[in-house]
């Protein structure tokens, strides 16, 4: 042996070369954090010491390869200096051009995922084998940042230009047949055979028969690009990655700056230029912010693995009670992800419009090749549509989304409740009507609890698993996992009155009608909340989710919290519902809904909504864009913050993820506490004086002035 660590080794193979392994002790995976880069610069020394070697394979001992950096120790980053963040970077990348410049060849062997300084420690080897099912990528602009560890230098000068914009902007992962065609590899073989490929192919090298001087050239110099191509190359990169990427997340259109101003650079002077990029973007609240998301959905991910350990049996079998959007959509995601379901329904038109809906989205599928027509077929027939409870006693779980109406899901889970096993558990998919207070039907309300999905149900993360005054762990750990198997996020929360994202969406909506009531343009109001960040202003996204909908909702909220969500005036959505203007689902809402070329609804301002509105509006004024999201905003944070502090929800993380994943708050402010955090709680309680005339949905909570007073944050 060489050398040993915890987290790798290097070894003495036969024909004179070395295996440098990683493989990180008491971990499932490998990654590189302070400990493992200290480890390989000492394994450096040992090799460049080491006499007589021809080449290096570097392996992994883990089922992947290496994960990236250790992002919880990113954390440290973001209040750090300039020269904390070149540390991070520059010790890495000191032992990346060591392990390029070594006086032999090198060879990966690529398993599994090797993701973000994974991947970048490949590129510094000479040549590259993976396996046909691995995965490689630089996914760091989607935690803010861009790759610090020489994937913005090697890159482009091993796979050229535009493709290497296009891997690290989007940050998406690579297959192994696309990373062969772009050459970021040069094999791919199956995984049984990939350590002799690699062996192989370091022998080559060793050899001669490969010529891995020319590529440790290619690395080392600048692009091979005149000074018009690049005028007109990253001319036309900068005005495709604005648009994608947007104002909101600077960390794309970085990267297509820093690859540009290091072109006519050589190795080190690129490297450096990249750790001045890292550097700027790892000190903005969007990297804070999305790396606290990746660290918050890891923490939901844990939360949501150690309910399903408490589950005393697996989902086997499902079945969901009403066929419509809703009830297609849930069996959809249930016989896609392996769970066979029994699709009921009273009326042969709504089981065909189940069928209906879920046959589009495996079509959706197939079209754009995610999917085979046989696979198709497997999945559309293990969907059981049925106008008959047979066959209910073998299922492990049903999930009612019958309508909205608390007498009919009463007398269906009632009757369904007969037709199921003493140990079936029993889900409701309300969004608004309490758990308890239907549990009051049921003979085993035990076995009962909310399973809150979020439509469209394919394309929404979010549900909400909600534990209502009877509901039995068991009930909670099963219908957790039932949701872990669909593929969804669930967050458990408990039983109130819109339970958590509905709860503090409607103070949101209630800030809208507060401002249209005052004379402020719900045109305008919808800009200045999606230019923050919003995929949808509240006027667009109240006709999204449908007028009648919304207005039945509010009036739920209304009842139970009626101190600060019963509104003393009529609101425009309230006309707007009692003019059957029901929003996209009848093409008339706020705005007009008129089908485009393919079908799809466009929103068009309409003249009809703002002559129906004006009776219940204030003379037109324009509002300072701050006091719009402040007036906005300042209700769902405190709502959101009684909700913590009366442990309807977890841990702050827990509610910003349940927002992010299920109403779409946007990523790169972390959620509602980070960026309360951002902006500071003084901020908050200035804004709150300031609109404290617009009633108690404005007040801070005493948990927020608690925090206040002691100078304390929520993360």
């Amino acid at each position: 042996m060489i050398y040993q660590s915890d987290a790798l080794s290097v070894a003495r193979l036969d024909g004179d070369f070395a295996e440098l392994r990683f493989d990180l002790a008491g971990e499932s995976v490998n990654k590189f954090n302070q400990a493992t880069v200290v480890d390989l610069t000492a394994a450096l020394d040992a090799l460049e010491a080491e006499q007589g070697l021809r080449g290096l394979l570097v392996t992994s001992g883990k089922p992947v390869f290496i994960v990236g950096a250790d992002i919880t120790e990113f954390t440290e980053l973001f209040g750090a200096g300039a020269d904390d963040i070149a540390g991070f970077t520059g010790a890495n990348n000191a032992n990346f051009n060591r392990l390029q410049a070594l006086p032999f060849p090198s060879v990966v062997a690529i398993n599994g995922y090797a993701m973000g300084g994974g991947l970048e420690v490949c590129l510094a080897c000479d040549f590259r084998v993976m396996a046909s099912a691995a995965k490689v990528g630089l996914p760091e602009t989607k935690l803010g940042i861009l790759p610090g560890w020489g994937g913005t230098a090697r890159l482009p000068r091993i796979i050229g230009v535009d493709e290497a914009v296009t891997w690290i902007t989007t940050g998406a992962e690579q297959r192994a047949d696309a990373a062969l065609k772009a050459g970021a590899v040069d094999a791919v073989v199956e995984a049984e055979a990939l350590r002799d490929a690699a062996l192989q192919m370091l022998g080559d090298a060793a050899d001669g028969s490969l010529d891995y001087a020319e590529r440790r050239a290619a690395k080392e110099s600048p692009l091979p690009m005149n000074d018009t191509e690049a005028m007109m190359a990253f001319f036309t990169m900068k005005a495709m990655v604005g648009q994608q990427a947007g104002k909101n997340y600077p960390a794309p259109m970085k990267v297509v700056e820093v690859i540009e101003e290091a072109r006519g650079m050589g190795l080190e002077d690129a490297l450096a230029v990249e750790a001045r990029g890292f550097a700027e973007l790892a000190t903005t609240p969007q990297a804070a912010a999305l790396v606290g998301i990746f660290l918050g959905d890891q923490y939901l991910s844990k939360q949501a693995r150690g309910w399903e350990k408490q589950a005393d049996r697996k989902i086997g079998r499902a079945a969901v009670l009403g066929a419509g959007i809703m009830g297609g959509g849930i069996a959809y995601q249930s016989a896609y992800k392996g769970i066979p379901i029994k699709m009921k329904d009273i009326a042969q038109e709504g089981l065909d419009l189940g069928l209906s809906e879920a046959g589009k989205l495996l079509s959706k599928r197939v079209a754009r090749g995610r999917m085979t027509p046989e696979k198709m077929g497997e999945v559309l027939s293990s969907i059981d549509p049925m106008l008959s409870y047979e066959g209910f006693d073998q299922v492990d779980i049903v999930v009612e989304a019958v309508v909205e109406n608390p007498k009919v899901k009463h007398a269906v889970l009632a009757e369904t409740e007969k037709q199921i096993t003493d140990d079936t558990i029993l889900a409701s998919n309300t969004s608004t009507i309490s758990i308890s207070y239907l549990a009051e039907a049921l003979a085993r309300p035990q076995n009962f609890c909310g399973m809150h999905f979020f439509n469209p149900v394919h394309a929404m993360p979010l549900v909400e698993v909600i534990r209502g005054e009877k509901s039995s762990d068991a009930a909670i750990a099963r219908t957790v996992a039932y949701a872990n198997r669909m593929g969804k996020k669930p967050v458990v929360v408990k039983d109130c009155p819109g339970f958590l994202v509905n709860r503090v969406l409607f103070p949101y909506f209630d800030g809208f009608s507060k401002l249209l009531r005052d004379g402020a343009d719900f045109q305008a109001v919808d800009k200045v909340m999606e230019k923050w960040g919003w995929p949808m202003g509240p006027a667009y996204l109240t006709d999204v989710v449908g007028i009648d909908t919304g207005v039945h909702a509010a009036g739920v909220m209304a009842e139970g919290f009626p101190d600060r969500m019963k509104l003393d005036f009529k609101t425009a959505t309230e006309v707007m519902f009692e003019n059957d203007r029901l929003g996209q689902k009848n093409g008339k809402g706020f705005y007009d809904y008129i089908p485009d070329k393919r079908g799809k609804p466009k929103k068009t301002p309409s003249d009809t909504a703002y002559e129906l509105i004006a009776p219940v509006c204030g003379e037109r004024r324009e509002f300072e864009r701050d006091d719009i999201i402040a007036r906005m905003m300042l209700p769902m944070a405190t709502e959101l913050a009684r909700c913590l502090e009366e442990n309807i929800v977890g841990s702050a993380a827990e509610a910003d993820m349940a927002l992010v994943y299920g109403i779409g708050f946007p990523p790169f402010r972390g959620g509602v506490f980070r960026w309360l955090d951002t902006v500071g709680l003084p901020w908050l309680a200035e804004q709150s004086e300031k609109f404290a005339d617009l009633g108690k949905g404005y007040e801070l909570t005493e948990g927020m002035k608690a925090k206040l007073a002691a100078g304390e944050t929520y993360y």
